[in-house]
């Protein structure tokens, strides 16, 4: 019995026969198309600014105290959209736990394809390489590539790195000169399991120099210099892995008024770099 079909190459799925300048036969605009027609859907662009809260911090604290708006036009068949007003930026748009890389990715494809022109990711993560009380926020210039998804957008290397170098420059100056936070810029680790972070690749993390550990980022930057959108990505530093009682403490509502201000200093860089 030929049993050649069972068989998986050595390289498959992640790493091999890949053409990462071959365009997909699936797209998001025909996604988008399809969820507007079954959900009669208007159509008109989400803001231009969007936000990714894997935790959903944000969402609720906006949900709670009144300030989030459903966006009646986002076609996203897995997710929800809410629209607010952040002080100085104008209108912002933001998508609630949307956790791990593939998930990430999926919405970041949408929201450029839906008229997002700036994605900004906050995501909780844990400290890898103590530099500090927690919580912080890491401003991401480049996340080891332990997950999937980023394979299937650039080839393959240890790290994702961001790829505007102008843009997270802007960011960084924006982002440090907020009152009451503290923002360092270095490397992450992301990975697809939580639950496997084992001593031995805590320590392989640690030496490759990295400061955290979360689940979107290199995903999210290997998008990004594949399809050229701008995206940051931060990572709120907020516990050491449950290794201590009282861990993952974010600070006020949550940590939504900091994740917020730090945001508006994103967008606040971004426009800067556009303008210049």
């Amino acid at each position: 019995m030929d049993d050649k079909p069972h068989r998986a190459e050595a390289a498959w799925p992640i790493v091999g026969l890949k053409d990462h300048n071959a365009p997909s036969v699936f797209r998001p605009e025909a996604l988008l198309r399809e969820a507007r027609r079954q959900r009669q859907l208007p159509l008109f662009a989400v803001p231009e600014i969007c936000v990714l809260d894997p935790d959903g911090d944000v969402v609720r604290h906006l949900k709670r105290t009144g300030a989030g708006r459903i966006h009646e036009g986002w076609a996203c068949y897995h997710t929800e959209l809410l629209a607010f007003d952040l002080g100085g930026i104008g209108e912002v748009g933001i998508v609630g736990c949307a956790v791990g890389a593939p998930f990430a990715v999926l919405v970041a494809e949408q929201l450029f394809a839906s008229g997002c022109r700036l994605l900004v990711s906050v995501t909780s993560a844990g400290q890898i390489t103590p530099i500090g009380p927690t919580p912080y926020f890491v401003l991401i210039d480049r996340a080891l590539r332990d997950e999937g998804t980023s394979y299937h957008y650039l080839p393959g290397s240890t790290f994702a790195e961001a790829p505007d170098a102008p843009l997270l420059a802007r960011v960084e100056q924006a982002g440090r000169a907020l009152p009451g936070i503290t923002l360092h810029r270095g490397a992450t680790w992301t990975t697809d399991a939580p639950y496997r972070e084992t001593e031995a690749a805590i320590a392989r993390a640690r030496d490759l120099g990295t400061l955290a550990v979360e689940m979107e980022a290199a995903a999210l930057y290997a998008f990004s210099a594949a399809s050229g959108r701008p995206v940051v990505c931060f990572a709120h530093v907020t516990n050491a892995m449950a290794q201590t009682e009282g861990d993952f403490e974010k600070g006020e509502a949550d940590g939504a008024k900091a994740t917020l201000a730090v945001v508006a200093a994103a967008a606040r860089g971004w426009s800067a770099t556009s303008a210049s």
